[in-house]
């Protein structure tokens, strides 16, 4: 039998994904009610310009006062989708404190105190659900945190920024350049207006802390994550890595060192071979590759942003969230009781590919080849083209630690035949 008395939801913010949270409520009433057990009501909308015109919104459920609307004391769940730290914090965990469960779209605000908020979650026994913080509609943290709940998970590796992928992939396949390729991101509203936290990986990095807690049981910060973005990338890497057979993605890389003993988080460009399931992500789409012990790999694939479909994650954790209410449960809150050491990025061991200009003269091969021994690092294959006096060395090595690389290319351009280094860049996903 359903409950006849609603269930009701403060809606904080109503930009594109809360506009579209706010519809699909409206719209799909009687099924959330069907699929819940009881009616969902929407009890109040806090915005910051009231004047703005909300179609299917009632004006007398806006209101400017955050505070008061999850202070109410009659709200059941609080969906959060103003994003930042602040005023985002206080009111979850105000919401918490006035008996109201939270759902959450905020990624840089868990990446940063996920810790802090479940632990206000499980002192006032309320439910803290965040499935629309990585990869917009594809479900991805719950299979994590419930569905793999009793497997051993190695790794994560995935594209988790629409925007960058579509650059990317422009980039590509059109041979554009990076400029060329962010102008037509932006002109088709992928990218912001200022697309720093895109392109310089600070998204992709609040994700991958996430990800990495979850699939982990570690608490990761967005501090814990070694961020690189992607600016730098171009034509010409694009070009070799054609050569090798391989594609360049924005990778945001969880894995558990092979000992077991800890932790790595990290997100950086990298080449990866075009027979992996990554490389054929195209334009702003997200995909996420989990391998465990016991599943196998995993892929996880759909649209990663947009207001409707993260509003679809938003909807998918209000069912569950409002589910729990009714029968007086609370879903999976942190596990974090393996609490493993995160490795700085030095300790990495990856392949990576090295562009060195040169002169062209004997004997130079020879010299890089000797201050790569001299770190530790073997060499897979080398290219050598010259003209003119000046020539391009390309270096793709075996799997070495990041801080040998970096001794290496150090002690690279102190050489007097080495001109410059074109560029690195890691090679993943083998």
């Amino acid at each position: 039998m359903m409950r006849t008395r609603p269930l009701k939801v403060a809606l904080l913010g109503c930009g594109v994904v809360g506009s579209e949270v706010a519809r699909i409520m409206t719209t799909h009433a009687d099924d959330l009610a069907a699929r819940i057990g009881a009616p969902v009501e929407l009890a109040g909308v806090a915005v910051r310009r009231p004047s703005r015109v909300r179609d299917g919104i009632d004006p007398a459920l806006v209101t400017t006062d955050a505070t008061a609307l999850v202070k109410r004391g009659d709200i059941d769940v609080v969906v959060e989708v103003i994003g930042g730290i602040e005023p985002a914090r206080t009111l979850i965990t105000t919401a918490f404190e006035y008996g109201a469960s939270v759902v959450s779209a905020n990624k840089a605000l868990l990446a940063q105190d996920g810790a802090a908020l479940h632990a206000v979650a499980e002192e006032h026994g309320e439910d803290l659900y965040y499935e629309a913080a990585v990869a917009g509609a594809i479900p991805l943290i719950r299979p994590l945190r419930e569905s793999l709940a009793g497997d051993k998970v190695n790794r994560v590796l995935g594209i988790v920024n629409g925007t960058t992928n579509f650059i990317l992939d422009k980039m590509d396949s059109t041979g554009a350049g990076y400029q060329e390729a962010l102008d037509e991101a932006t002109a088709l509203g992928y990218a912001e207006a200022d697309p720093t936290a895109d392109v310089e990986a600070f998204d992709a990095a609040a994700k991958a802390a996430i990800l990495a807690g979850i699939a982990f049981h570690t608490r990761v910060r967005l501090d814990d994550v070694y961020r690189e973005g992607m600016t730098e990338v171009t034509a010409a890497d694009f070009a070799s890595a054609r050569e090798m057979g391989c594609t360049i993605k924005l990778l945001a890389i969880c894995e558990r060192a092979a000992d077991g003993g800890s932790v790595t988080a990290r997100v950086h460009p990298a080449m990866i071979p075009l027979t992996h399931p990554l490389a054929s992500v195209r334009g702003a789409y997200n995909a996420v590759f989990v391998e465990s012990d016991a599943a196998g790999q995993l892929m996880f694939y759909g649209p990663g942003a947009g207001g409707a479909p993260t509003a679809s994650a938003v909807l998918g954790d209000l069912v569950a969230v409002c589910r729990n209410r009714l029968s007086g449960a609370t879903g999976p809150g942190e596990s974090a009781y393996a609490a493993l050491p995160v490795s700085p990025m030095g300790d990495v061991v990856t392949r990576y590919h090295i562009s060195l200009d040169v002169a062209d003269k004997p004997g130079v091969l020879a010299q890089v080849a000797t201050v790569f021994a001299e770190h530790g690092v073997s060499i897979d294959t080398v290219r050598q083209q010259g003209k003119d006096g000046e020539a391009s060395l390309v270096v793709v090595t075996h799997r070495a630690s990041d801080a040998s690389l970096t001794g290496t290319v150090e002690a690279l351009r102190n050489l007097d035949t080495v001109r410059g280094v074109a560029s690195i860049m890691r090679v993943e996903g083998e």
